[in-house]
């Protein structure tokens, strides 16, 4: 046999080698990508309701209200969309001095609600706190379940914690009293949303839940197959969601039927996965891999409309406002992409790593650094219109009056610049 013709045969030979791998990969892969099922064996999941039978004293007189705040901030991202937006607020720039300082006994990764005057958040290290929006006074704290890297959720007189033991808990908003407890066989990072009197929260052993806000009890949970830690967003009647298999799904949220299932793929062996959670503006769904891939996907299909970058890892939950999806990298860059195309508008180098979600207020954009810094840029052209040496994680949220921070575990007031109090 000419030498040649042995070459040819020994390249056709590994050529149908790596096309049998290549296969064989692809087949496996797919076969890792889970479709998800509603979950009606509830294994693992208890729920606890907690009743007194202490004799209650007689009511108070009612005392006179002070005036507070009449723009509440009820959960994680501000709204039900987690849209981290409250474009309508013009602000300004904070003041150059706070109102008053608060120190709690951890670091606080995800930012305080609010509601009524008063301020709810958690510490890491377990405790939730209310604290008087007026003065920065702690009116109640408690410590129930484990760490708490997430943002509780305002539901009328009920305030709706999770914990990273797997245990969700509401509590009343008055006296932190606790009402009932819902415990998981994963961790619950997740950040609640609660719509129409159901509680909408994500656990690392896969499950979407809905459960009453009332009384705990589940009314549906829908089984992702992969971990969950991002936070669920809710618009009209969808719940959407993220996962660390490369998923990003949209369920009927009244009962948990599966609408559309999304896998994104980071190359072609393996899935993208998400720690960011979803946010949307009604007409698409936006979120980031951990890749730092940026997706935009059609909110009523499920398709992709369009995909973008950030520099880096990408952890951080996007912001929508005007038109605009604000995203962070681990580059340390602030990005703008227009929310109906992907292109990038404008790009900002502010100096370390982005791990928490940008908030915009205004026209403008705030984002906190690993390295110790928060900035607002001007969601036009991402200029610098104001800095602080505190940060870390998602910095901020916003009323008509006044700016709250949470920052190196530390709660801080103040007053917009456009704004004269009476």
């Amino acid at each position: 046999m000419p030498r040649l013709l042995k070459w040819i045969i020994a390249g056709l030979v590994v050529l149908l080698v790596l096309l049998g791998g290549l296969a064989g990969a692809l087949w496996l892969s797919q076969r890792d990508k889970p479709e998800g099922a509603l979950d009606t064996d509830l294994s693992g999941v208890t729920v606890t309701t907690v009743t007194t039978t202490t004799p209650q004293p007689p009511p108070k007189p009612p005392e006179p209200k002070p005036e507070h705040d009449k723009v509440c901030w009820r959960s994680f991202g501000g709204d039900p969309q987690r849209s981290l937006a409250r474009a309508e607020i013009k602000l300004g720039p904070p003041a150059r001095k706070h109102l008053w300082t608060r120190v709690v006994n951890s670091y606080i990764e995800y930012p305080p609600s609010y509601c009524d005057g008063v301020l709810y958040v958690n510490s890491f290290r377990g405790t939730t706190y209310a604290i008087d929006a007026a003065t920065g006074k702690t009116r109640w704290r408690r410590t129930v379940g484990g760490t708490k890297p997430s943002t509780p959720a305002i539901d009328g007189p009920r305030l709706i914690v999770s914990s990273q033991d797997g245990s969700v808990t509401a509590l009343d908003r008055e006296s932190g009293r606790t009402l009932w407890q819902l415990r998981t066989t994963g961790k619950v990072e997740s950040s609640p949303v609660v719509v129409d009197g159901i509680a909408y929260f994500g656990s690392t052993d896969g499950r979407l839940f809905a459960v009453s806000s009332r009384t705990g009890r589940v009314r549906w949970a829908y089984n992702t197959g992969g971990r969950i830690n991002s936070s669920p967003s809710v618009y009209g009647r969808r719940v959407c969601i993220s996962t660390y298999a490369g998923s990003i799904l949209c369920l009927d949220r009244f009962g948990g039927r599966r609408l559309w299932i999304t896998y994104v793929r980071r190359d072609a062996f393996r899935w993208e996965s998400f720690y960011a959670s979803p946010s949307t503006d009604g007409r698409r769904v936006y979120t980031v891999a951990r890749s730092g891939r940026v997706v935009a996907l059609d909110a009523r299909t499920g398709d992709t409309a369009w995909t973008g970058r950030v520099g880096g890892l990408g952890y951080s939950t996007p912001a929508v406002a005007s038109g605009r999806v604000f995203v962070g990298g681990f580059d340390g860059r602030l990005r703008a992409f227009r929310a109906t195309s992907g292109s990038e508008l404008w790009s900002t180098w502010v100096g370390g790593k982005i791990l928490g979600a940008p908030v915009v207020v205004g026209n403008l954009v705030f984002v906190a650094t690993l390295s110790g810094m928060t900035y607002a840029l001007r969601t036009t052209d991402g200029s610098v219109a104001w800095r602080v040496s505190m940060g870390r994680y998602s910095p901020v949220i916003a009323t008509e009056k006044t700016y709250y921070f949470a920052l190196n575990g530390r709660l801080l007031a103040y007053e917009g610049r456009n704004i004269r109090r009476g």
